[in-house]
């Protein structure tokens, strides 16, 4: 399975053949650097580690230095592994967008954007106490009860309660490409896809 790192840019729309409006991301999809050649004989698993993203070398450590300087190429700020491509593909070789095809199927992983410690009612989906009569006055966002009496005497492990909501890591599966820009490494696909304007995503078809 092949794969591209690239970045989130934004969302647009393009207008189909038969003039519908469709909403899409754009996605800044390499150039990426082969940092790595991972065998079977020397790693036990065949991968290519690629490299995205020029970083300074002082915000480097040597020993990434002397792993880029093996590749003969500048520092970057996002490794990530995909499985072998295929057959040609050697250290220091550029890999870009004209990988993916119009037309194509990909799926995209990112991290959500993070929201912080949230309620029941944003966090679950959860409709809250309800009515304000009967004493239900400031209840309306609340969870309500949580089942437990005198056995089992505890919160049983997994109830759906407030907490830190967003910053995982999500796959958005079989996203159609829309359009591909090589001169201008973009990618267009058709829908939303995890993350803020700017984070990092992985592309893989």
């Amino acid at each position: 399975m092949a794969g591209l790192i690239g970045k989130k840019i934004g969302m647009t729309s393009v207008f189909s053949v038969e003039g519908k409006n469709i909403p899409c991301t754009v996605i800044e999809a390499g150039p990426c650097v082969v940092t790595q050649v991972k065998t079977v004989e020397k790693d036990g698993y065949q991968a290519l580690q690629l490299a995205y993203d020029d970083k300074k070398e002082k915000n480097t450590s040597n020993p990434l230095l002397g792993h880029f300087a093996k590749a003969g190429t500048t520092p970057k700020r996002k490794l990530a592994e995909f499985p072998v491509f295929g057959e040609g593909i050697a250290l220091g070789d550029t890999v870009d967008c004209s990988v993916i095809e119009e037309g194509e199927w990909v799926n995209v992983v990112g991290t959500s954007k993070g929201k912080g410690f949230q309620g029941v009612v944003k966090r679950h989906g959860f409709a809250g106490v309800g009515g304000q009569t009967h004493g239900q006055h400031n209840r309306q966002r609340h969870p309500g009860s949580l089942g437990a009496s005198s056995w089992p005497s505890r919160v049983r492990k997994g109830m759906r309660m407030a907490g830190r909501t967003g910053g995982d890591q999500v796959k958005a599966l079989n996203l159609k490409v829309l359009k591909v820009l090589p001169e201008n490494n973009l990618i267009l696909v058709k829908g939303s896809i995890p993350g803020a304007k700017g984070s990092y995503v992985l592309i893989e078809k």
